[in-house]
């Protein structure tokens, strides 16, 4: 773990033990009011499609608005996520945590009353998202960066703050729904803005040891940007596994998700797709507990080897496989995506130094999540033209490959535990 500040060092110093025989300490104050910020932002977070597809259709407007609505926050979250690392790092990463929150806290209390009173106007909903979306690429870069200046174990802590944000990401949906039964969107939101306060208080509360790079002078914000990128470019293992990804959200991890949805909901009805994800989200959960307990020398080539699970339910589903066998694939492939991301999130953290970290962390979000977006986007027109199943098996083989290239690729191969 990249330390820089001595205080903090020694303090940190103290709570692990030598030897190997005990792990080091992990629920010391700081990392209990970052579980409860991050478990509770989760929780929100998973309620939003469910609020918006309720009272947006509920009011009258087509199931388009809701993927307008929805696609706005996604957008304005790619475009800002950049300036978010690049902000964290001059404001510190807490005090922009703290600033997204109460930036999205007004529009979620203003979405909880529309809705409430009746039929908010479309534009007024389109730009609440995208506000909202804005306030996520603040917060976003920082968590990267948080986690390793609060817990000594650095792995520990991704795999913990995994398994807590699957069940979450279970529990909203669900969640949104009951409060939508017994009153209304309005409620939905009203909740997902008290988890913005509850995290917001969090962070308040949160005491971070300052390192010397936070009051480091600062250029303009477009000359730390071209700074990140160089720094993200310094390091082959970190870009390669990027390059890597892109090619993985836009035909295997984008896909995927509106796909099987589509075609499930199509065959067996949406009851038996919200079983399939609720079981997925397991899958999650167990994928982070197995996180907990197996330290690989190797980080990056055994969650490589972990997300070989993606391409078995991919194969599943495109094979019309009978429901059972659906549930233990949607199993492998929580599982497997959620020890890679464990052993993804550790690595960057404890091999960027901790200066970089935020910028590193935006690269690598926005990468992502802009080359998964085109996929969700292009899914439904390909599906159309070649068939839904064939889309998901093409994606089950390139799955492979991908695993294949992140083993070849040897800084990503033999890239050490730290």
């Amino acid at each position: 773990m990249f330390v820089t500040d001595n205080t903090y060092k020694s303090e940190t110093a103290a709570q692990i033990p030598r030897g190997d025989s005990a792990p080091p300490a992990l629920w010391n104050r700081n990392f209990r009011l970052f579980f409860v910020a991050r478990a509770v932002a989760v929780l929100g977070e998973g309620m939003v499609p469910v609020a918006f597809a309720a009272g947006l259709i509920g009011a009258g407007h087509s199931g388009s608005s809701v993927g307008y609505a929805l696609g706005l926050w996604t957008a304005a979250f790619a475009v800002f996520v950049l300036f978010g690392g690049v902000l964290a790092d001059r404001f510190t990463a807490r005090r922009m945590m703290i600033i997204a929150d109460l930036l999205r806290l007004p529009g979620a209390l203003l979405l909880a009353v529309a809705f409430a009173l009746g039929s908010p106007p479309l534009w007024a909903v389109y730009v609440l998202s995208a506000v909202a979306g804005v306030g996520a690429a603040l917060f976003q870069p920082g968590v990267a960066s948080t986690i390793p200046r609060i817990a000594p174990d650095v792995q520990r802590a991704n795999a913990v703050l995994r398994v807590v944000e699957a069940l979450m990401t279970m529990a909203g949906p669900a969640l949104a729904g009951l409060l939508v039964a017994l009153w209304n969107a309005g409620a939905a939101f009203a909740v997902n803005a008290s988890t913005f306060a509850v995290s917001a208080v969090c962070f308040v509360l949160l005491r971070v040891a300052p390192v010397p790079s936070d009051d480091a002078p600062r250029g303009s914000l477009l000359a730390e940007m071209a700074l990140g990128w160089r720094e993200f470019r310094a390091r082959s293992w970190l870009w390669g596994v990027i390059a890597i990804w892109t090619v993985y959200g836009l035909t295997v991890a984008g896909p995927m998700v509106p796909l099987t949805a589509s075609l499930i909901t199509e065959e067996y009805g949406s009851a038996t797709y919200g079983v399939l994800m609720a079981v997925n989200g397991a899958g999650s959960a167990v994928g982070g507990l197995l996180a907990l307990r197996l330290r690989p020398v190797r980080p990056l080539a055994a969650g490589a080897v972990a997300l070989l699970g993606l391409p078995v339910n991919l194969l599943l589903l495109g094979t019309g496989a009978p429901v059972p066998l659906l549930h233990t694939g949607a199993f492998l492939a929580g599982a497997a995506f959620a020890f890679w991301l464990v052993m993804w999130s550790t690595s960057v953290q404890t091999h960027v130094p901790q200066d970089a970290l935020n910028r590193m962390h935006a690269y690598d979000v926005a990468g992502s999540l802009l080359m998964m977006g085109v996929g969700r986007a292009l899914s439904g027109p390909v599906a159309v033209v070649v068939g839904t199943e064939r889309v998901l098996l093409v994606g089950a083989g390139i799955a492979v490959i991908v695993v294949g290239a992140l083993l070849v690729v040897r800084p990503i191969r033999t890239l050490p535990r730290l």
